[in-house]
């Protein structure tokens, strides 16, 4: 059975490793993208909850639809929807279009 040293050791000897370093800030770096992403989309279905009147589960599937009708990043489509829950510019006119569809869809049912 390994000791504690020994254990150490080889913790140390494996973050010494210039390969293993990298491959830890790679995926230091990608955690924090999708970090940063879950809370841009989480904010998105935020929004669409409270303008359709959805559940969450609800505003992601609309969410998620509509970035895959539209072709583009979830990510973008939330920044968008952000956006003009803020007050800002018009949702372009591509996915105002298929985010309306898909919340009255749900309000329908």
């Amino acid at each position: 059975m390994d000791s504690h040293a020994d254990k150490l050791s080889g913790a140390v000897q494996e973050l010494e490793n210039p390969d293993r370093i990298r491959q830890l800030e790679t995926q230091v770096f990608q955690l924090q993208q999708a970090v940063t992403s879950h809370a841009v989309i989480d904010q998105a279905i935020g929004v669409i909850v409270a303008v359709g009147r959805m559940t969450p589960d609800e505003a992601w599937d609309a969410l998620r639809e509509t970035s895959m009708c539209t072709n583009i990043k979830l990510r973008h489509v939330a920044e968008l929807v952000i956006t003009w829950g803020q007050g800002g510019r018009d949702l372009a006119a591509d996915v105002r279009c298929e985010l309306s569809r898909r919340v009255k869809r749900q309000a329908l049912q």
